[in-house]
C-alpha cells in the first residue's frame, strides 16, 4: 500500500491527550500515524453511514427489506 505524508494541526491538549493515551496503553510514538489512520476510517465510515439513512429515510423501511431479500434471493 502506497503511503502519503500529511501535516496536520491539533491543539496542544489533544497531543498531549493522545500522547499520554497511547504511553498508558503501551502504544510506540510512531504509531500515532496508524491511530490517526484508523480514527478517520471510523469517521469517515460514521458519515458515509449517515448521508445513507438521510437519504433512505424517505422509502419505507420494509420496501428496503424487501428489496435486499430479492436482491440476496436472485443470486
Amino acid at each position: 500500500m502506497n503511503k502519503v505524508r500529511w501535516s496536520v494541526t491539533v491543539p496542544e491538549a489533544t497531543d498531549q491527550a493522545l500522547r499520554g493515551y497511547l504511553a498508558e496503553t503501551g502504544v510506540k510514538r510512531g504509531d500515532i500515524s496508524h491511530f490517526a489512520d484508523k480514527a478517520v476510517q471510523l469517521y469517515l465510515s460514521d458519515l458515509i453511514i449517515e448521508n445513507v439513512k438521510i437519504r433512505n429515510k424517505q422509502y419505507n423501511q420494509d420496501e428496503i427489506l424487501a428489496a435486499i431479500d430479492e436482491a440476496i434471493s436472485a443470486h
